[in-house]
């Protein structure tokens, strides 16, 4: 069970699945018509396109798996550990997460397939950086594992078992931020179409400086996490 949440966890969670939640509805909403922030549909586009042989299809989909796993690998190398701890380069991280959906933009504005691999590669970048947290995992870019375990939680609870109250506010708190996300992404994108994403690009930012800002003013916070 988790032992702690500091607030900057729940707050930074809530405002990563809030920004991926505006970058998958771009993604949906767009020339592609497809998810940018997990790769289960990607995959299975990927073998239908072996199956017919299709090969530019092939290298399309490859190529946004590809820039996902390779942000994931930038997230590793950046912060240098799976567990969320005050303290790590988070900052620098999203810093880069902002660069590639800026630049997401400007490809996709050109109706580029370079764009979805930008976007992808933020958000492995993402994905990776939020790990784990008082032994929680922690997923800020798909929700097949909040809602699997909210269903966990209810199944316990049906049975009278206990069940772990903070755990279940942070599917909770993913969960609605990634919707709410997803309404906010999809407005934009009637209006502003692919600029849309600066917004995701402007949170990531902003979450940069206000870690920095925290990180600076609590200091004695910045201990390994359990």
């Amino acid at each position: 069970m988790i032992s702690k949440l500091p607030r900057w966890v729940w707050s930074g969670a809530w405002a990563l699945a809030f920004n991926a939640g505006i970058v998958n509805v771009v993604g949906l909403l767009g020339f592609e018509r497809q998810a940018i922030t997990h790769l289960t549909g990607t995959t299975s586009l990927l073998g239908a396109a072996l199956a017919a042989r299709d090969g530019a299809a092939v290298l399309h989909f490859a190529a946004i798996i590809a820039s996902f796993v390779g942000g994931a690998v930038l997230s590793g190398f950046i912060i240098q550990d799976s567990a969320l701890q005050l303290g790590r380069r988070y900052g620098a991280a999203l810093l880069l997460e902002s660069l590639l959906l800026g630049a997401a933009v400007l490809l996709l504005k050109d109706h580029s397939n370079f764009g979805m691999d930008a976007a992808s590669c933020a958000c492995g970048l993402q994905n990776a950086m939020v790990s784990t947290y008082s032994g929680a995992v922690i997923r800020t870019t798909h929700l097949s594992g909040m809602f699997t375990d909210l269903g966990i939680f209810l199944g316990h609870a049906l049975r009278g078992l206990p069940v772990d109250g903070r755990r279940l506010r942070l599917c909770l708190l993913i969960i609605s931020g990634f919707l709410c996300g997803g309404v906010v992404g999809a407005v934009a994108f009637r209006r502003l179409s692919y600029s849309a994403l600066y917004l995701p690009a402007a949170l990531t930012a902003c979450t940069a400086v206000a870690y920095g800002l925290y990180h600076l003013r609590h200091p004695r916070h910045a201990s390994p996490a359990t």
